[in-house]
Protein backbone atom coordinates (compact mmCIF):
# COMPACT_ATOMS: atom_id res chain seq x y z
CA UNK A 1 0.00 0.00 0.00
CA UNK A 2 1.48 3.22 -0.80
CA UNK A 3 0.89 6.31 1.74
CA UNK A 4 3.13 9.43 1.62
CA UNK A 5 5.75 9.47 3.56
CA UNK A 6 4.23 12.37 5.47
CA UNK A 7 1.21 11.00 6.28
CA UNK A 8 3.11 8.08 7.68
CA UNK A 9 5.19 10.28 10.18
CA UNK A 10 1.90 12.48 11.03
CA UNK A 11 -0.21 9.21 11.48
CA UNK A 12 3.34 7.72 14.11
CA UNK A 13 3.27 11.10 15.32
CA UNK A 14 -0.38 10.77 16.50
CA UNK A 15 0.09 7.54 17.64
CA UNK A 16 2.98 8.09 19.95
CA UNK A 17 1.19 11.56 21.21
CA UNK A 18 -2.16 9.56 22.09
CA UNK A 19 -0.39 6.73 23.95
CA UNK A 20 1.33 9.22 25.70
CA UNK A 21 -1.68 11.10 26.87
CA UNK A 22 -3.52 7.92 27.68
CA UNK A 23 -0.93 7.39 29.99
CA UNK A 24 -0.34 4.06 28.92
CA UNK A 25 3.40 4.46 28.12
CA UNK A 26 6.25 6.59 29.46
CA UNK A 27 8.88 7.41 27.08
CA UNK A 28 12.37 9.71 27.55
CA UNK A 29 12.99 9.75 23.90
CA UNK A 30 9.80 11.20 22.12
CA UNK A 31 10.99 11.81 18.95
CA UNK A 32 13.37 8.61 18.95
CA UNK A 33 10.31 6.52 19.45
CA UNK A 34 8.43 8.49 16.98
CA UNK A 35 10.87 7.50 14.37
CA UNK A 36 10.63 3.51 15.45
CA UNK A 37 7.01 3.68 14.97
CA UNK A 38 8.13 5.20 11.71
CA UNK A 39 10.30 2.21 10.55
CA UNK A 40 7.57 -0.01 12.11
CA UNK A 41 4.67 1.26 9.86
CA UNK A 42 7.18 1.52 6.75
CA UNK A 43 8.14 -1.83 6.83
CA UNK A 44 4.33 -3.04 7.16
CA UNK A 45 3.20 -1.01 4.30
CA UNK A 46 6.28 -2.19 2.17
CA UNK A 47 4.99 -5.80 2.56
CA UNK A 48 2.38 -6.19 -0.37
CA UNK A 49 5.12 -5.03 -2.08
CA UNK A 50 8.01 -7.23 -1.80
CA UNK A 51 5.15 -10.04 -2.07
CA UNK A 52 4.21 -8.70 -5.26
CA UNK A 53 8.16 -7.95 -6.27
CA UNK A 54 8.46 -12.16 -5.40
CA UNK A 55 5.17 -12.64 -7.54
CA UNK A 56 6.35 -11.20 -10.44
CA UNK A 57 9.91 -13.37 -10.33
CA UNK A 58 8.42 -16.14 -9.42
CA UNK A 59 5.54 -15.83 -12.57
CA UNK A 60 8.63 -15.20 -14.68
CA UNK A 61 10.26 -18.45 -14.88
CA UNK A 62 6.78 -19.77 -16.27
CA UNK A 63 5.80 -16.94 -18.53
CA UNK A 64 6.42 -19.68 -21.64
CA UNK A 65 4.49 -22.47 -19.91
CA UNK A 66 1.23 -20.02 -19.10
CA UNK A 67 1.69 -18.31 -22.90
CA UNK A 68 1.60 -22.32 -24.20
CA UNK A 69 -1.15 -22.97 -21.89
CA UNK A 70 -3.25 -19.95 -22.06
CA UNK A 71 -3.03 -18.89 -18.86
CA UNK A 72 -4.01 -15.12 -18.22
CA UNK A 73 -0.91 -13.57 -16.11
CA UNK A 74 -3.33 -11.62 -14.19
CA UNK A 75 -5.36 -14.76 -13.09
CA UNK A 76 -2.13 -16.70 -12.04
CA UNK A 77 -0.49 -13.09 -10.23
CA UNK A 78 -3.47 -13.14 -8.18
CA UNK A 79 -3.32 -17.02 -7.49
CA UNK A 80 0.26 -16.83 -6.71
CA UNK A 81 -0.42 -13.91 -4.42
CA UNK A 82 -2.84 -15.61 -2.09
CA UNK A 83 -0.59 -18.49 -2.05
CA UNK A 84 2.19 -16.88 -1.18
CA UNK A 85 -0.04 -14.46 1.48
CA UNK A 86 -1.57 -17.74 3.25
CA UNK A 87 1.95 -19.18 3.16
CA UNK A 88 3.55 -15.92 5.19
CA UNK A 89 0.74 -15.61 7.17
CA UNK A 90 0.30 -12.24 5.99
CA UNK A 91 -2.59 -9.69 6.19
CA UNK A 92 -2.95 -7.26 3.57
Amino acid sequence: MSLQKEYVRYLSRRVVEELIKRDMIEVRDTLFLQERVVAVMDMELSVEDRINEEVRSILKDYTEEMRRTGVSYQEMFKIVKNKLVKDKKVTL
